[in-house]
């Protein structure tokens, strides 16, 4: 409703398909304030003959323009002299008289420059306006081809390097060939997932669900169960959420890999907000971790890049056995990315 009468106002003043139709009508307002100004006689003292037509003059100077304003005006102070200023029905020019006119004329052309101006205002607001969508638009479009662009670039140098493994012999060789194929995929899909040229944050929890389900099935495995918990409409930082789904990667397949590389089994991730800190866990039902491991001096690329990304977005990544056995990936963020 608002935004309908936004887009009224910015119409202002009416351009009709007849300019004569703006003149008939302000003639029409001239003869409504001429009876209701003669309705009122009996309550009105002496003194008051232009009271009813200033509307007339603000409602036609407002709805069709200047000339309109200035055209009603005319009619209707001659005939607020003719007919309410003594001696009645005549043109009687007299001092009581001047200062009358002078005053109707004195306040009517305020009225209509006031508008007048007010009008102009707001076209050019509505110009500025119009010009800042077209911008947003443009914005959104560029956004969208870098966006575009930087992934299907990302998932080139993924291809390739799934090409050049075929002529690699040595199988460590291949195996890193692999990984650095599957992480530069994966981000290439987040970066797509993560599209939003306003800045928005992304609900965290859909994101999560959609993120870890896409590393399910890159594994090709179908015995192992993925569940993510996290609060309701919470939204993260763009500049968080890629490291963050970055490490969420890395521990789900870290636990699939290595957790479970051999039975069934369930991942439970589950990212909880106290106070703007973030607490995230990945947990699995697998065979664990020993008691004394230390994931900070593990020659494991993917828990050096969890380490790394944990480093740059100020918080903690840590690697321990689970109270029930498997093992659990904590990344703690400071008070800082929920948005």
């Amino acid at each position: 409703m608002q935004r309908s009468n936004e887009r009224f106002v910015e119409r202002l003043p009416l351009v009709l398909d007849r300019p004569a139709y703006a003149y008939i009508l302000s003639l029409l307002f001239c003869g409504a304030a001429f009876m209701l100004r003669i309705a009122a006689e009996p309550l009105l003292p002496n003194g008051y003959p232009f009271v009813t037509f200033f509307p007339a003059v603000i409602l036609s100077s407002f709805l069709f323009g200047v000339r309109p304003g200035i055209f009603t005006a005319i009619f209707c102070g001659l005939l607020s002299w003719y007919v309410f200023i003594p001696p009645f029905y005549s043109f009687v020019m007299n001092p009581a008289v001047a200062v009358a006119m002078l005053f109707y004329t004195g306040v009517v052309v305020v009225d209509i420059l006031l508008i007048h101006f007010m009008q102009r205002a707001n076209f050019h607001l509505a110009v500025e306006r119009e010009r800042s969508r077209a911008l947003a638009e443009n914005r959104e479009l560029l956004f969208h081809e870098l966006q575009h662009r930087v992934s299907n670039n990302l998932q080139v140098v993924a291809a390739m390097l799934s090409l050049q493994r075929r002529y690699v012999d040595h199988d460590v060789a291949r195996k890193a060939l692999d990984d650095a194929s599957a992480r530069l995929g994966l981000v290439g899909r987040i970066s797509r997932a993560l599209y939003d040229p306003s800045g928005a944050g992304q609900d965290i929890r859909a994101f999560l669900t959609a993120l870890s389900d896409d590393v399910l099935e890159a594994s090709g495995r179908t015995d192992i169960d993925v569940a993510v918990t996290a609060p309701d409409g919470l939204t993260i930082e763009p500049s968080i959420t890629v490291p963050l789904a970055l490490i969420v990667a890395e521990s789900v397949s870290n636990a699939i890999e290595h957790g479970l590389p051999d039975r069934p089994g369930k991942v439970v991730v589950t990212l909880e907000e106290a106070q703007g800190a973030l607490a995230l866990r990945i947990v699995d039902d697998g065979h664990g971790v020993a008691p004394d491991f230390e994931h900070g001096t593990s020659d494991s690329l993917g828990l050096r890049i969890a380490n790394a990304l944990a480093v740059q977005l100020g918080g903690r990544f840590s690697l321990t056995p689970g109270s029930n056995g498997g093992a659990v990936a904590r990344l703690d963020l400071p008070a800082r990315t929920a948005c």
